[in-house]
């Protein structure tokens, strides 16, 4: 199972937009990778409308999105199709058939305690260097929040583009933590610094 830092293992797979490797599929993009239990199932309906209504954030973001689920490549047509007849909504992104469960044991999408057949609801951003950066899990029987996967998103990416962190509950146009001094010198520049200061190894700026 990869852990926050670790390089996104590599794969090949046959998915709803065809054969995918995903390492070329990461390349130069953000990629939120994510597994539901099984298709023609309440919950992860209603989670991949989420993710496929949200395409032009994702899009603007430099992310791509890419699921999986153990079924065969005809059920996940089958089932876009039918979101497609029912809904309206479509599910471009690729779908990953993993019939025989090799990415979800790849990626440790499998829960024995839980199912040892269904994959959980993991999510995993990944980066354009392929690099892990942040991971979800749920259990079946509770839906994603689309809201977090999308704020956590954009705080990694701000937080990469301006070197700072993200205090608790952070919001894009709030104010982000700068990194602590590490000399005696740096300290005494914060001190005199226009830094919002709640103590020298605690202070925050806008960006």
């Amino acid at each position: 199972m990869p852990r926050i830092g670790d390089e996104a293992p590599d794969f090949e797979a046959v998915t709803t937009t065809g054969k995918l490797k995903f390492s070329d599929y990461n390349k130069g993009s953000w990629v939120v990778f994510f597994s539901h239990p099984a298709d023609f199932t309440p919950v992860c309906t209603t989670e991949m409308s989420g993710f496929a209504k949200e395409k032009e954030f994702f899009a603007a973001h430099n992310t791509k999105l890419m699921g999986l689920s153990i079924d065969s490549i005809h059920s996940h047509i089958a089932w876009v199709n039918a979101v497609q007849e029912k809904t309206g909504v479509l599910f471009e992104f690729p779908i990953v058939a993993d019939i025989d469960m090799s990415v979800s044991k790849l990626y440790g999408m499998l829960q024995p305690g839980e199912s040892e057949t269904a994959a959980v609801r993991a999510v995993f951003i990944i980066d354009p260097k392929g690099k892990v950066r942040l991971l979800m899990y749920y259990p079946p029987n509770v839906g994603r929040n689309m809201a977090e996967i999308k704020r956590a998103l954009i705080a990694l990416q701000t937080s990469d583009e301006n070197k700072c962190a993200m205090p608790l509950d952070w919001q894009p146009g709030d104010k982000v933590i700068v990194p602590a001094p590490k000399t005696i010198e740096a300290l005494a520049e914060r001190k005199n610094s226009d830094l919002e200061m709640v103590d020298w190894y605690l202070a925050k700026r806008a960006l």
